[in-house]
């Protein structure tokens, strides 16, 4: 691994990654790489989630194909200087900002979304200059793979290298100095990463989770805001960081609310044979997820097999704040519901707890929108959607206090793996003699008045 890091920070100190061209020629050929070998792609995430290559493709590929033709198409213009204006205290003189690459990166992807959530930061930072260290989770063991044998066998180690294993080799990794550090995981993981990086005073992009509510208010549109819900929730079994975690809604729309939406799984008929269900990751997990259901609180659902790792789509009720289900994020495919008698109530409740990662409010009432987006603090979120705010790059992505620190998509990506310099050019054809000794009552005036005070 110190060789590795040495021959990277050696490679980039020859400045070939500041080179717009060389960065986009990377991004291309890594783009014709994974699309060239596609099939295999789809076959390593099918051995460790059954995943079929129409969510691999619209859940993994997709986002990260569109990151790369969004960065070829406007790297030239991020890169660019950006002029500013200039105070009177500094005339003559012009101000310009330089993006220049923070260095050598380290990026730790996460399991649930193995390619998108390994290959977009990484995108990210080859677009903004860098070189990269990545590390995929080694839970899906197939993806993490191929991963190293695709990138490790077609691009030069000094340049983008991945590195597989588990906690000794994450431990090993975070032992050494790196210019950026970005994790994506859950918040006890990430404490890890922050005080590892803390040592370096290593900058650092923590993505990572939280308990995300969807709330629904008076007049909402049930039927719709429900068929969208239901899709998030359940695509990759819930295994998602920005899934809605739990619903929030009056209680005279419960009744309605839990027919609706077991209606609405009926009809999606959520199985690894249509292609549209996976299982989940591991058996720890099943075991975990499975003590979360209380069988006196199933609406629908429930089913558990340990041997396939399938958990079937589940609806609870008669949820409260204080039920076992509501002390972590789930992380798979359950969904609770509770109710509230005042929106006040809800908003209260969802303060009490760490800032979630995503928000979700199904209202057609513009008045109680406002309310809920001005006093809730999340990552960001959607009205009448979930999920989808996600496939904007022009959203920058990230989460705050608990749920995460620093953002990424976009040009927000570019900026996260760049360091801004500041410019102040000065002219040499004039110097007033204002900044210099002797002062005088005069000067100090006179520089009073350039700076707008009186």
């Amino acid at each position: 691994m110190k060789e590795i890091l040495e021959k990277q920070r050696h490679f980039f100190n020859s400045n070939q990654t500041k080179s717009i061209s060389f960065r986009i020629e990377q991004l291309q050929k890594l783009k014709t790489l994974l699309i060239s070998n596609q099939n295999l792609l789809d076959k390593a995430i099918y051995a460790d989630f059954k995943k079929s290559p129409f969510e691999t493709f619209t859940n993994e590929f997709g986002l990260v194909y569109l990151d790369i033709d969004e960065a070829c198409k406007k790297l030239k213009s991020w890169s660019k200087r950006k002029r500013v204006g200039t105070n009177w205290v500094n005339f003559p003189a012009k101000s310009y900002i330089i993006p220049e690459p923070l260095g050598v990166s380290l990026i730790i992807g996460a399991w649930n979304y193995p390619y998108q959530l390994s290959f977009a930061p990484a995108i990210a930072a080859i677009a903004a200059g860098n070189t990269v260290i990545l590390k995929p989770s080694e839970l899906p063991s197939n993806t993490s793979k191929l991963m190293a044998e695709l990138i490790n066998t077609h691009f030069d180690a000094a340049f983008f290298h991945v590195v597989e294993g588990g906690i000794d080799e994450t431990t090993a990794l975070l032992e050494q100095r790196f210019d950026k550090i970005f994790f994506t995981g859950s918040p006890t993981v990430g404490r890890v990463v922050y005080q590892a990086a803390a040592k370096h005073l290593t900058p650092v992009t923590l993505e990572l989770g939280g308990k995300s509510p969807a709330i629904f208010t008076e007049g909402a549109n049930l039927k719709m805001g429900i068929k969208r819900l239901i899709w998030a929730k359940f695509l990759n079994a819930g295994q998602t960081c920005i899934a809605p975690d739990y619903i929030l809604l009056p209680k005279s729309l419960k009744d309605e609310f839990l027919r609706l939406a077991k209606a609405e799984i009926e009809q999606a008929k959520y199985s690894v044979e249509n292609g549209n269900y996976v299982q989940i990751i591991n058996s720890r997990n099943v075991e975990r997820l499975s003590r979360l259901i209380d069988p006196e609180k199933i609406y629908s659902g429930g089913k558990v097999d340990e041997t396939t790792r399938f958990i079937e789509p589940t609806l609870m009720h008669n949820v409260s704040f204080d039920d076992a289900i509501m002390q972590e994020e789930i992380f798979g495919p359950i969904l609770p519901v509770l109710t509230y008698d005042s929106l006040n109530e809800a908003i209260l409740e969802v303060k009490k707890r760490e800032k979630p990662l995503s928000c979700y409010i199904f209202t057609n009432d513009s008045q109680l929108k406002n309310k809920l987006l001005n006093e809730l603090s999340f990552g960001g979120g959607a009205v009448n959607e979930a999920i989808m705010h996600i496939a904007n790059s022009r959203l920058p992505f990230g989460g705050v206090g608990n749920s995460g620190t620093g953002s990424y998509h976009g040009e927000a990506g570019f900026k996260t793996f760049s360091h801004y310099k500041s410019i102040l050019e000065k002219g040499n054809w004039f110097e007033t003699k204002l900044k210099y000794s002797p002062y005088s009552e005069g000067k100090l005036n006179w520089i009073k008045r350039l700076m707008g005070i009186r």
